[in-house]
């Protein structure tokens, strides 16, 4: 017999887990045993994904969707500067329109660029390692996790070095998007956000127009102008805006995430330190671990029967990676962080599928070069005061993370 979940699900005998809990904490003792017992939960929210398996499966499952205009509504907003660009953006399309806009990015945003960054991106992680290496206590995200992204994602769209600093605050405040649930000032800090990319995004594709330089703006531009006009201005914008939003703010939490990880496990970090050809190995270990998407969430876009569930359309569903990644039936010894080891299943984070992550090449590339060269630069990090920890619901991490290395 199944059992059917809605938004709101009552469903007897499965775990109820309350995500809405300013102490809630997915690594808690009540969610691994819910993950034991289950491979889905209930909560305030709807259905939460526990299990590897299940959540891998759903995320490509073509009968879920983003249905960002649903998504929104829930969280009460039904109009304005956020609702104007989050329902239009990219993830929320499917079939041919999604096609259609993922091929003029992949005209530009493509693996060689990516490859192209990578000692850029070196040199800036070793000067930035350099200033960690002076100070006796260091802001790690201030210092170092925000700076190296921005420094990257700015080098890589073509931004002047004078507007970095204001566009950084936009980028950090565009990927609470997914904690809109968090209440506070998140809708405030969003929709400011977007105003002002999409403001910042109208002078690059002017800028770009008129003086094309070699930076994925450039090339984004041109795309759109050799695109007979298969892609309108304002989804070009769009556009824009969403690669800053995709490859910016996952990238700075995954490295806060990665110096809270070692500075529980300081024996794995001078073991980086000392092979460095394990970089590659321990940024997916780190991401299996301690994910900066913590949480990613489907509708249902149809009623549908799932392993013996029925899920009603619309039902709200949250693949709960953080845990997932740590589920004992898709790795072995899931409970242990070892950068040596070699796991059969790939991070969830990033999604799957067609609407897989255009920035995960980039964001592998950035915390494959960081690691090692702060890892052989420094001895290993510990947690020198309060972390002020953004989540759990949407973007995991630290927004202050003060260290001391050894």
């Amino acid at each position: 017999m199944s059992t059917s979940v809605g938004q709101a699900p009552t469903a007897p005998n499965v775990p109820f887990l309350d995500v809405l809990d300013p102490a809630f904490d997915f690594g808690a003792p009540e969610v691994v045993a819910a993950q034991a017992e289950s491979w889905y939960a209930t909560s305030p929210i709807g259905l939460l994904v526990l299990r590897y398996e299940q959540a891998n499966d759903l995320l490509r499952d073509r009968r879920l969707d983003h249905n960002g205009k649903r998504y929104l509504e829930t969280n009460g907003i039904f109009d304005g500067p956020i609702y104007d660009w989050f329902v239009p953006m990219i993830v929320n399309h499917e079939g041919e329109d999604h096609r259609r806009l993922r091929r003029l990015t992949s005209k530009a945003f493509t693996a060689r660029t990516v490859e192209s960054l990578r000692p850029f991106i070196r040199e800036q992680a070793e000067q930035l390692a350099e200033g960690l290496a002076s100070a006796e206590t260091c802001e790690f995200v201030e210092d170092f996790g925000s700076r190296l992204p921005l420094t990257v994602m700015c080098r890589l769209l073509g931004v002047p070095p004078e507007d970095f600093d204001v566009f950084g605050a936009w980028t950090r405040d565009i990927g609470l998007v997914f904690s809109l649930a968090s209440g506070g000032d998140v809708v405030a800090r969003v929709e400011a956000a977007v105003r002002g990319l999409n403001d910042y995004a109208d002078f690059l594709i002017e800028e770009k127009s008129a003086r094309p330089t070699d930076d994925l703006s450039s090339a984004l531009v041109a795309a759109y102008h050799a695109d007979d006009g298969r892609v309108s201005r304002d989804e070009l914008r769009n556009l824009l805006v969403t690669l800053v939003f995709g490859a910016q703010d996952n990238t700075r939490y995954q490295l806060a995430n990665a110096m809270v990880v070692f500075a529980e496990h300081p024996g794995q970090w001078t073991l980086l330190g000392r092979r460095p050809e394990l970089a590659a190995q321990a940024v997916e270990e780190v991401m299996r671990w301690l994910p900066s998407a913590g949480t990613i969430y489907r509708f249902a876009a149809e009623d549908f029967d799932y392993e013996g569930l029925h899920i009603a359309r619309e039902t709200f569903l949250t693949m709960c990676v953080s845990i997932a990644q740590r589920d004992p039936r898709a790795h072995k010894n899931a409970g242990r962080f070892d950068i040596t080891a070699v796991r059969d299943n790939p991070p969830l984070q990033f999604g799957a599928g067609p609407h897989h992550c255009l920035g995960a090449a980039l964001a592998r590339v950035e915390i494959g070069e960081a690691l090692p060269i702060l890892a052989a630069r420094l001895g290993p990090p510990s947690v020198a005061g309060p972390i002020a920890w953004q989540g759990p619901l949407g973007i995991q991490g630290p927004d202050t993370l003060p260290l001391r290395f050894g």
